[in-house]
C-alpha cells in the first residue's frame, strides 16, 4: 500500500525522506544559540529583496573570552575583521 500511497500523493514521498517538518533536537528553541552554544548569536541576512537567510555566527574558542557578553554589534563588526570566514551549509532541515 506504500507504494500507491506515494504514487497517490508524491509530496509524501519528500516529507519522510527528508523528514523537514521535525525539528531536531526537540523542545530546543534554535533562535537563541547563545543559550546552546558558546560565542553564537543568531543573524539575519537579507540577500535580496524577500529573502532572509538566517544564520549564526560563531567566533573560535580562541575569541571566546572578547566575545563574552558582546551584543550584537560586536558580532557584526567581527565579521569585517581580517579573520577568515568558514561558511558552513547544513542542509534542507530547515533548523539550523
Amino acid at each position: 500500500s506504500v507504494p500507491f500511497l506515494i504514487r497517490l500523493f508524491p509530496v509524501m514521498l519528500t516529507k519522510f525522506v527528508f523528514l523537514n517538518f521535525l525539528a531536531f533536537p526537540f523542545f530546543v528553541d534554535l533562535r537563541r544559540p547563545e543559550l546552546l552554544l558558546n560565542n553564537t548569536i543568531s543573524l539575519y541576512l537579507t540577500t535580496e529583496p524577500g529573502v532572509t537567510v538566517g544564520i549564526w555566527h560563531t567566533v573560535p574558542g580562541s575569541r571566546g573570552a572578547e566575545a563574552r557578553g558582546k551584543d550584537r554589534r560586536w558580532y557584526e563588526e567581527a565579521l569585517a575583521d581580517a579573520h577568515p570566514v568558514i561558511i558552513y551549509l547544513h542542509g534542507n532541515g530547515g533548523t539550523r
